[in-house]
């Protein structure tokens, strides 16, 4: 039995490879994975003490309406319960958009080098995309509102950008909102959103009373620490919530992520201390790459982009060596970046044995 024809060129996501198996493969007591962006100082204190008080009751469904996460949110981003959408990962959701508004016929419009969750959900669908260049490592959201046409339906774009990590600013993003047409939906993804300190940056939510055509998207993933438990929101009119609803799955949202989430967004102290966690293994980062001659993007998020190719290997080679020394990274060939790899910021010692396994590394791939 064959599987429909727009689905045979659709690869699987591929996620970072865990620690458990790189210990198997290359027999390592020590593995260290900065590779998925996940938060170094593991789940908030107040989220662990709400999973171990509710881990008795994983016998029972969740509630599918996901109430009392529901309210918890609705008070602390100051939007209304109905404005809210839960999924398992916020990139849950963009596939649900993906189903509730488009068609084969249709076009969505996506960066280069961006995202690859967005085009899969254009290709679960049959539908088709269209990508628009970087601009010195930023999206062009001029480009990107000159190239709606009368088949474009959505616009997705992750600010700051993954796996670029750059921003976009305020007045930008205003001149996009008003040049897009009201007709098509754009989805800004800001899954870093906590740890951009740019006061340049903006909140989309802010947004959402004056354009009832975008939608944004946030995480528990990241700097809340609960990468884990698979739990992402959505913020957006709520007419889009009722047609998301009418294609999500019932309970796919599980108790203890629910419970966690609701703890973790009480725990500020912890946001806080991943937030400046962040900061200087970023500087501390940046420091290093400069030492060792290595070009970077600057970035606004918990991972930075570094091109470590040469005449000799390419990104993949680099991080699969760093790979049998126990630091797993980011190779970005996926992503058209053949030439990079993406480094999660960890803490300072990870930080420290990656940059000496890369040093190594690099100096025997002749880069040096």
């Amino acid at each position: 039995m064959a599987c429909r024809r727009h689905l045979r060129s659709l690869a699987p996501y591929p996620p970072g490879r865990p620690i458990e198996e790189v210990q198997r493969e290359f027999g390592l007591k020590r593995v260290i994975k900065l590779a998925s962006n996940e938060n170094p100082l593991g789940p908030s204190p107040k989220a662990l003490e709400a999973i171990r008080r509710r881990a008795r009751e994983v016998n029972l469904y969740p509630d599918g309406n996901v109430y009392y996460l529901g309210q918890a949110l609705s008070r602390h981003l100051r939007v209304r319960p109905e404005q809210l959408m839960f999924g398992n990962g916020s990139d849950e959701i963009v596939v649900w958009l993906a189903l509730a508004y488009l068609s084969p016929r249709e076009t969505i419009i996506v960066s280069e080098h961006s995202f690859i969750r967005y085009q899969m959900a254009a290709q679960l669908i049959g539908a088709r995309w269209k990508t628009i260049p970087l601009t010195q490592w930023r999206h062009d959201l001029r480009a990107m509102a000159r190239a709606v046409s009368s088949r474009t339906r959505m616009i997705f774009f992750a600010n700051p950008e993954n796996p670029v990590g750059t921003m976009v600013k305020r007045q930008e993003f205003e001149r996009f909102l008003k040049a897009v047409p009201p007709r098509v939906l754009i989805v800004l993804d800001q899954a870093y959103f906590e740890y951009v300190q740019d006061a340049d940056y903006f909140d989309g939510i802010e947004y959402l009373g004056r354009y009832p055509n975008l939608v944004v998207l946030r995480t528990f993933s990241k700097a809340y620490g609960l990468a884990g438990l698979r739990i992402g929101y959505g913020v957006a009119n709520p007419k889009i919530v009722t047609d998301v609803n009418r294609v999500r799955p019932p309970f796919n949202v599980n108790r203890l992520a629910q419970e966690a989430a609701v703890a973790a967004l009480d725990d500020v102290d912890f946001l806080r201390q991943a937030v400046e966690v962040n900061e200087a293994g970023r500087r501390y980062l940046y420091g290093e790459f400069e030492r060792l001659g290595l070009d970077y993007v600057p970035s606004q998020t918990n991972f930075v982009l570094i091109r470590v190719g040469n005449e000799t290997c390419d990104g993949t080679a680099i991080a699969h060596e760093m790979m049998r020394r126990g630091v797993i990274v980011r190779p970005m060939a996926g992503y058209e970046l053949p030439d990079y790899i993406r480094i999660t910021i960890g803490l300072p010692a990870e930080n420290r044995l990656a940059m000496r396994v890369l040093e190594k590394v690099v100096e025997r791939s002749g880069q040096k």
